[in-house]
């Protein structure tokens, strides 16, 4: 089975524009809109974590009345997520992206940047396009909550872990903590599973068993991580699976949630961002399959042959990037090719329970660990309107064999 590739992406992303209306002609801007360089330059080196007040008219053309609290509650739970992982891939593009006007920030490091490219000599542009996506996907959605009445969110107050010191990162305050991760690699085995799904209580075996076993750096930490050659080969190994496990959360993510909204707009919008995350996810598990098995001489973290037992095989062979058939609702249904989990029951909380888990805010306070569980509180108690108070998980639900 050949890979697929993604070709580097043209010109033509030059601007965000958020209002209703006709795209922004050539000339003057017309109100309403953001030049998302004059956004990035202004907001992005601060970190930004919010839109200015504005944006969007009152209301959108043809919408009756504000959100409901159900569907305000997911749409401020998935700003902050995005809010998150932007933080993340911000730090991932200064050292190793593109840095250019759309996304400003940092100077690059050249050593990091050609150990990244062993996994794919395009992954500057993959990590440039994936940050400028997630920083779209939050401003978007922290416009759209004005636009009806709703809270933007905003996490800058928590902006206090500390920068890598690596040549080519900025010195500004972090969200995420991409220094001491421990990646849960089991998304490389679900996928490939043609008998098991996660909403059913199945597990799954680790990938590369000695990324949960302790925490290591996905980014240099300083340049003295930039030798020997295969420590820096194995944070860019690291960096190739933490970037896949991020975005496979986000792509259960929107439809686990999009099952408990009220409003077909907010539907529309959860529809609509949420299969960029699966295209991202796409993209960086066939990447990971790319990291050279090697052990880190500087702490004994091994990678495998992923293509050699007990892998290996038609169904773990590493340029596979498409989901294996599953069971699905119940098993009494034929398997299909699908998103896994999407059970909504729990969804908000368990992604939080999960990025916790993978030492993503070791540092962080105590009040930041508070904030974003209510807003994964609030998210999960949201109701569609025609929800009967069922688990959300299908006919078949969890466990059910």
């Amino acid at each position: 089975m050949n890979k697929v590739r993604n070709d580097t992406r043209g010109p033509g992303r030059d601007r965000l524009t958020i209002r209703s209306g006709t795209p922004e002609e050539n000339g003057a801007r017309p109100a309403g809109t953001i030049s998302r360089r004059s956004f990035l330059h202004t907001g992005l080196a601060a970190g930004a974590g919010t839109v200015a007040v504005g944006v969007l008219p009152s209301r959108a053309e043809g919408r009756r009345g504000g959100l409901t609290k159900g569907d305000e509650a997911i749409l401020r739970f998935l700003s902050a997520a995005e809010i998150l992982e932007t933080d993340a891939w911000q730090q991932y593009n200064e050292l190793c992206g593109i840095q250019d006007s759309e996304v400003p920030g940092g100077t690059g490091n050249a050593l990091y940047t050609a150990a990244l490219s062993v996994l794919d000599s395009d992954m500057a542009q993959y990590v440039h396009d994936n940050t400028e996506d997630e920083f779209t996907h939050f401003t978007f959605i922290n416009a759209y909550l004005m636009a009806h009445g709703g809270k933007p969110v905003s996490l800058d107050k928590y902006r206090t872990l500390p920068s890598s010191k690596a040549t080519g990162a900025q010195q500004i305050g972090r969200l995420t903590n991409l220094m001491k991760l421990s990646v849960d690699t089991t998304w490389w085995t679900r996928y490939r599973s043609r008998n098991k799904n996660p909403d059913f209580g199945d597990t799954f075996p680790q990938a590369v068993p000695g990324l949960v076993m302790g925490q290591f750096p996905a980014i240099p930490r300083t340049d003295a991580d930039l030798a020997p050659l295969d420590h820096l080969q194995a944070i860019a190994n690291t960096a190739g699976f933490h970037c896949a496990m991020i975005e496979q959360g986000g792509t259960s993510l929107y439809p686990s949630l999009a099952q408990r909204v009220t409003d077909t707009e907010v539907l529309r919008v959860l529809l609509s961002i949420g299969p960029t995350e699966a295209m991202h996810f796409q993209t960086w598990q066939d990447k990971a399959g790319n990291a050279p098995p090697l052990t880190d001489p500087t702490n004994g973290l091994v990678f495998p042959d992923l293509n050699s037992p007990p892998f290996g095989g038609e169904d773990f062979q590493t340029n596979l990037i498409m989901p294996e058939p599953t069971i699905f609702l119940d098993r009494k249904f034929p398997v299909c090719s699908i998103v896994r989990p999407t059970g909504t029951e729990g969804a908000a909380m368990g992604a939080v329970k999960f990025l916790t888990e993978t030492g993503l805010f070791v540092g962080q306070s105590a009040e930041f660990f508070a904030v974003l569980t209510e807003l994964a509180r609030e998210a999960d108690a949201a109701r569609n309107e025609g929800d009967q108070g069922g688990d959300g998980e299908g006919r078949g639900g969890k466990g059910r064999d």
